[in-house]
């Protein structure tokens, strides 16, 4: 059991920030809340009592995550994507065939992004089962709720020689592995996820047995979808339509499938969606490098479609989620203003697609969470206790006690806060990552 006294930011609906000033949560020994109390009620001692200076937030949902690709963070992003997979993303996956390398990096990823107040990831993994498995290993040891995936990837085409799964059958048998050796890890906190690359890398036989083994194991997809004008394209080559009716077809548009980036779906795509109970995962910041197109969110949003937020490591430079939640407000003002000075005002953009602060971080936490079916990203009793504590008075520069209502300051928070603004992460009650001093 443990209770933490702080005022509170979170968004439980995507329009409304909700401020609970000086009040103390209690967390029962399975990670749950038990009560929020305001402080002045509040009887027994308090274990964490954060500075006024700070607040407390619901903890983020990163949809999307190709862990492999850490240490290739922030290069090679002037390549179209086609490219920088093969030049760049396959050559480094493929070492990963190293148990000891892969440890190496998943020891500095998972505690990195702990850091920057990611409680719950959606991980890619390689081809490699026993570097899959460890990746899971690593999140328990570093207390992160995750989904962790064996990527599947045999197409002749579509994958390199010596770098693909060498049949349809090893892709499907060594994916059965890596569910069962990630369920016999015990915790209801890391599960494994069924994870075709996408559809230009995995042969028709890949796609149709992973989706079977989806379905009889009740696991989890996760897949890129109509990425960018080459794979988006590509699908439409193959198939003769796009991406989300070709995945339905082989049974890994289901509920709770997570779909990366989106940025080139129609109005019928996001109809299929949603009969289909999946999600999307919008990267903003990897979709202005490779996706050909800005995510057309609000359309999206309006539609009903379940959308959650994806740093997209490493075609996302950047792996703080409140970053890319505050980039995702950008990215929505870019397709409403439009980009071409050479248009007039009027034929410029792309009318009444802008969402706000407050909508982000809603995508950023409780949408996320509902993409994959969990009750996390909102501090409400009977919820997992998933937070991270934030000191407000490092973000945006000076706070103006005279100007900075709760949300001009939820405002800076969400434009400004780093990994050194974090000071503490909490999953499932327990307190996993805390800044020094």
């Amino acid at each position: 059991m443990t209770s933490v006294r702080a005022s509170v930011f979170q968004t439980p609906t995507p329009d409304h920030l909700e401020s609970m000033a000086d009040v103390v949560i209690s967390v029962d020994d399975a990670g749950v809340i038990s009560s929020i109390a305001p402080a002045d009620q509040w009887q027994s001692p308090v274990d964490h009592h954060l500075d006024p200076s700070h607040r407390l937030l619901p903890g983020l949902v990163d949809l999307h995550i190709h862990a492999p690709q850490w240490p290739q963070l922030g290069t090679g992003l002037d390549l179209p994507l086609e490219r920088w997979l093969f030049d760049h993303t396959f050559p480094l996956e493929s070492r990963f065939a190293d148990l000891a390398f892969a440890e190496m990096v998943w020891a500095d990823l998972v505690p990195a992004l702990l850091r920057h107040g990611t409680t719950t990831a959606v991980y890619y993994g390689s081809i490699h089962l026993a570097a899959t498995t460890a990746l899971a290993r690593a999140c328990l040891r570093f207390g992160q709720r995750a989904f962790v995936g064996r990527v599947a990837m045999d197409h002749l085409d579509g994958t390199p020689g010596w770098y693909r799964d060498p049949s349809a059958s090893a892709a499907i048998e060594a994916s059965a592995r890596s569910i069962a050796e990630i369920r016999a890890l015990g915790s209801e906190l890391v599960q494994p996820i069924v994870t075709p690359r996408f559809i230009p890398a995995c042969s028709d036989a890949t796609l149709a047995g992973l989706g079977a083994l989806a379905d009889t194991t009740g696991t989890l997809v996760q897949t890129h979808c109509s990425e960018s004008d080459w794979e988006h394209q590509y699908v439409i080559d193959r198939f003769g339509f796009s991406d989300t009716m070709a995945l339905d077809r082989f049974g890994l548009m289901r509920p709770n499938s997570v779909l990366a980036h989106g940025g080139l779906l129609g109005d019928s795509d996001f109809e299929r969606i949603v009969e289909r109970q999946a999600g999307i995962a919008h990267c903003p910041l990897s979709n202005a490098y490779f996706g050909d197109a800005v995510f057309p969110l609000r359309r999206a949003l309006d539609a009903g479609v379940n959308v959650g937020l994806g740093t997209d490591i490493a075609g996302g430079p950047e792996p703080s989620l409140m970053r890319t939640a505050a980039q995702a407000v950008t990215s929505s003002r870019m397709l409403e203003s439009g980009v071409d000075p050479r248009r007039v005002r009027d034929d410029r953009g792309v009318a009444d697609q802008r969402i706000d602060v407050v909508n982000a971080f809603w995508l950023a936490t409780r949408g996320g969470a509902e993409v994959l079916g969990l009750p996390v990203g909102l501090l409400e009793v009977g919820r997992p206790f998933d937070a991270i504590a934030v000191d407000v008075g490092g973000v945006g520069g000076r706070l103006w006690d005279d100007v900075d209502d709760d949300a001009r300051l939820f405002e800076k928070l969400i434009r400004s806060t780093s990994a050194d603004r974090i000071s503490h992460t909490w999953v499932a009650g327990a307190l996993v990552s805390q800044r020094p001093g």
